[in-house]
């Protein structure tokens, strides 16, 4: 392949370096053994990258390449570290032996990913440091992007990343999937983790996109490994639930890239493969009866889906879903949803004052999905002035694009 023009391979290396970087930084992990010099070696892997293809050309696997080019940036790292400190020469030889020897068969680095979401997942390290650790390393978000997730500062974050990888240092916590009966305890954060990634992809939370298919994607990769290795109710549901929700990821914006709501989706454009497998799958989970949140969501997005339109939709059904699901899982999130299929069933002032229900506790009052859920239901009831009101708390808390287009739209159109 000719070299690429300068503009076309930086914006080549910044793609790579979203889709790839998670897979390049694990498999270096079990390569090296460290997760700070891993990440050091891929940063400056991709540095090479730009210098390199500028002359050769971008080559036809450009991981492996990456892989390849990291660890030996690490050990020669290694190797001056070496000459000036006598006790670290022994551990390098060690590395280096097993650097060499290390095969890099696709199979092995496509398990990589989830060997280390396991190491990240460790019950050593603290749930909000296992999570936010692997969606940061691993799964390429950024620390704001993480933040946004958490609802809580990016120098927050960063804390706790910080604390997390120097327990797994101080822990020497191995880089591996856990033994059989240790993968319970470790399998809530996991499945968190997957889900998170999937919903960062489904709705970024900045941008220019609405989705992002390179972690939708990866989040259904890493959940069909998970279901291989560990096929229990929560594990298949998770997996329909991604699956269900990607099969609309087509209609969900127009060609201009802007947002439609799910009662103007053209239900032609979704995936009936991806709905069909979704469907089967949960009505596996559900058969167990050991379910929990992720099939309850799952069968939530079933009814949606075999639904012909939004008039259709078994409104009935899938509030008695959301009074299990918040039985099990009270959150202000799945306190909002259900708020939302209650107005659908009984009309929006029903929906309002849920809603506002929920608001009145505090925990949304930064959550833009909230003031907009309330917004419409206020314009439904001809409300307008708190209509714009909380269209406008709405705008003022989004950072992606289309939403904002979207919400500013909705804003002219009240009179």
């Amino acid at each position: 392949m000719p070299p690429p023009a300068p503009e076309q391979l930086s914006r080549t290396i910044e793609t790579l370096y979203r889709s790839e970087s998670g897979r390049v930084l694990a498999t270096l992990v079990r390569l090296l053994g460290d997760l700070d010099l891993a990440e050091e070696a891929m940063h400056e892997a991709f540095a090479a990258a730009l210098e390199s293809w500028t002359l050769a050309g971008i080559p036809d696997k450009p991981r492996p390449w990456l892989i390849s080019t990291a660890r030996f940036k690490a050990m020669d790292a290694m190797r001056r570290r070496a000459r000036f400190d006598g006790a670290q020469r022994d551990l390098v030889a060690h590395i280096e032996s097993r650097v060499n020897d290390a095969p890099l068969e696709e199979e092995k680095i496509e398990d990589d990913r989830l060997r280390l979401i396991f190491t990240c997942c460790h019950p050593a390290l603290p749930p909000e440091g296992q999570v936010a650790l692997t969606l940061r390393e691993i799964c390429g978000l950024t620390t704001e992007e993480v933040a946004r997730a958490f609802l809580v500062t990016p120098a927050t974050l960063a804390q706790r990343i910080v604390r997390a990888k120097a327990k797994i240092r101080e822990a020497s916590i191995p880089y591996e999937v856990p033994a059989p009966q240790e993968l319970p305890e470790r399998l809530n954060a996991v499945l968190q983790v997957i889900y998170l990634v999937f919903n960062e992809g489904y709705s970024a939370a900045a941008g220019a996109e609405v989705t992002r298919a390179e972690l939708t994607g990866e989040a259904i990769r890493l959940g069909r490994l998970l279901t291989e290795l560990q096929p229990e109710p929560e594990v298949i549901g998770l997996l329909s639930l991604m699956l269900l929700q990607e099969s609309r990821r087509a209609a969900r914006t127009s060609p201009t890239g802007e947002l439609i709501l799910l009662e103007n989706q053209d239900r032609l454009l979704w995936n009936r493969e991806q709905i069909a497998e979704g469907v089967a799958l949960v009505e596996k989970a559900l058969s167990s009866r050991r379910f929990g949140p992720y099939t309850l969501q799952a069968a939530i997005a079933a009814v949606h889906a075999e639904a012909e339109s939004t008039a259709a939709t078994d409104w009935r059904q899938i509030v008695a879903l959301y009074n299990q699901l918040v039985r099990i899982q009270p959150s202000p999130v799945v306190h909002l949803n259900r708020a939302v299929a209650i107005a659908m069933r009984d009309g929006p002032e029903a929906g309002l004052t849920h809603i506002d229900a929920v608001l009145e506790h505090g925990e949304l009052a930064n959550y833009y999905l909230a003031h907009s859920a309330r917004a419409e239901m206020c314009r439904r009831l001809g409300r307008t002035a708190e209509a714009r009101s909380s269209y406008e708390k709405a705008l003022a808390l989004t950072q992606q694009e289309p939403e904002r287009q979207f919400l500013q739209e909705r804003i002219r159109q009240l009179k």
